[in-house]
């Protein structure tokens, strides 16, 4: 089931690095970093809420399949953040569920402590 109006659900096969059963994974368009990526299930649905177990298992393994891929070609990623955008208020621009996975380098900010508390910012230090 797709919406022919999402992004997601009709991406261009040229852009998919990576395709199981029900997900695929694309290097994503505003990337926070360098091999920042998508994992998106191929059923449109909105929240992470709904997904079904097969598409969690097939997303947890191109979760897993990416991490390995992203440090082979880039052996300076040295930790990830991993994160899901579920709703309008809390930053979700797309419709479509999908998890970023974010590649991070040894120092590429000045103190990464708190790392998914920063996206509200006062609150990351602690």
């Amino acid at each position: 089931m797709n919406d022919k109006d999402c992004l997601f659900c009709s991406m261009p096969e040229e852009r998919i690095i990576f395709s199981n059963e029900t997900v695929y994974a694309v290097r994503d368009f505003y990337p926070v970093t360098d091999l920042h990526t998508l994992i998106i299930p191929k059923r449109h649905f909105v929240s992470y809420f709904e997904i079904l177990n097969e598409e969690r298992n097939d997303l947890f393994n191109a979760l897993d399949f990416q991490k390995t891929e992203i440090q082979s070609i880039d052996p300076l990623v040295t930790g990830f953040n991993i994160g899901i955008n579920e709703g309008i208020d809390a930053g979700q621009s797309i419709m479509h569920c999908h998890i970023h996975l974010i590649p991070r380098r040894k120092e590429d900010v000045k103190d990464p402590k708190g790392g998914v508390r920063g996206v509200i910012a006062d609150k990351q230090k602690y």
